[in-house]
């Protein structure tokens, strides 16, 4: 059974950092698109970053600098290193997966999801 479970979220001050990770099974991983999206209260669901199965990657703008994407395909695990968190980071992170090597910031290209992880920043 294919299953991404999302863990690391927490309650931080701005300026603190935290570390997300994304332990997926049931997925050939290492064929995978990864990404990892966000979603505020209100708000839409929007791409934070992507990491091809080859380790290309991408990030939304306001992340760039702040936020590291990394894969480990031999523990099939995916995690976002955020430092400099600021309240506007405040949201449900999810992880998502695609098969293949087309890896968009936009969630209605995949159709594997976790549950999510809570990241709150306060100022």
């Amino acid at each position: 059974q294919e299953q991404l479970v999302e863990s690391g979220g927490g309650s931080v001050q701005a300026g603190g950092s935290l570390r997300l990770s994304c332990a997926a099974s049931g997925y050939s991983y290492d064929k995978y698109c990864m990404a990892w999206f966000r979603q505020a209260p209100g708000k839409e669901r929007e791409g934070v970053a992507t990491v091809t199965s080859d380790g290309i990657i991408r990030y939304i703008d306001s992340v760039k600098g702040r936020f590291t994407i990394s894969r480990d395909n031999t523990e099939n695990t995916m995690y976002l290193q955020m430092h400099n968190l600021k309240p506007e980071d405040t949201a449900m992170y999810y992880c998502a997966a695609r098969w293949g090597g087309y890896c968009p910031l936009v969630s209605g290209h995949f159709i594997h999801w976790g549950q999510g992880t809570q990241v709150t920043v306060s100022s």
